[in-house]
């Protein structure tokens, strides 16, 4: 009986051992491998004001290194106080990153409030702030309580490649999106208003922008319920 039992629990733990996943290809590995030639060529073009070679760069980086990398699971502060893992959250997620000295367009809080309003039983919607923590509670009570707003301390957090990479080589203000298992759907830039732009104009523009991204994450939802390999 005892040899039968030590049999059975070597053959569930190989079997426990081939079923582990692969090794995920973290975001910040991916970044760590390719940001510097990335800063030297983008400053380079921020300098001459050659604004169509940054932008082609940024785009290179989101889609050859950071689609379809993992998301690091990190840890970053709600307003009370405690700490929150980023893999707590169990639905896709529309992640936000910004700063307190960034001015938000008159309409894109609005817009965004009303998007997770509706959404928010099939996404997880999260504003991550760098900055003040003073300036930023007066943006969190701004926005919908369908809305998890957290902040970065850079004190705690300045050992973490993947959020220092999120500040220094994606910027501000900046849309994640990130399926399930936490794997990068996209990376894109936010609208930014004009300074002349009305209540109206900025409501309509960050509203069709925040949608496309919540549209391609409810596409990748649908496409697994279906078990379709989504095509984007």
């Amino acid at each position: 009986m005892g040899k039968f039992l030590l049999v059975l629990f070597m053959f569930t733990c190989f079997s426990a051992l081939s079923q582990e996943p692969e090794p995920k290809d973290l975001f910040s590995q991916a970044v760590g491998k390719n940001i510097r030639k990335y800063r030297v060529e983008s400053r380079h073009a921020y300098r001459t004001k050659d604004e169509e070679r940054a932008q082609f760069l940024f785009d290179s980086l989101i889609q050859n290194v950071i689609n379809g990398t993992h998301l690091d699971n990190f840890k970053v502060r709600k307003f009370s106080g405690r700490r929150i893992e980023l893999y707590k959250f169990e639905k896709p997620i529309y992640l936000i990153t910004y700063a307190s000295w960034c001015v938000p367009g008159i309409g894109e809080i609005p817009a965004l409030n009303d998007i997770a309003d509706d959404n928010y039983n099939d996404i997880d919607f999260v504003v991550l702030f760098w900055g003040s923590k003073k300036k930023i509670r007066k943006f969190k009570k701004k926005y919908s309580k369908r809305i998890h707003v957290l902040y970065i301390d850079e004190r705690e957090n300045r050992n973490d490649f993947a959020i220092r990479s999120m500040k220094h080589s994606v910027g501000f203000p900046t849309s994640f999106l990130i399926k399930k298992d936490k794997k990068i759907l996209d990376v894109r830039r936010n609208h930014f208003d004009q300074y002349d732009q009305d209540y109206s104009a900025s409501y309509n523009a960050n509203y069709q922008s925040f949608m496309g991204g919540v549209s391609a994450l409810k596409k990748e939802l649908l496409s697994i319920s279906k078990g379709i390999e989504p095509n984007f």
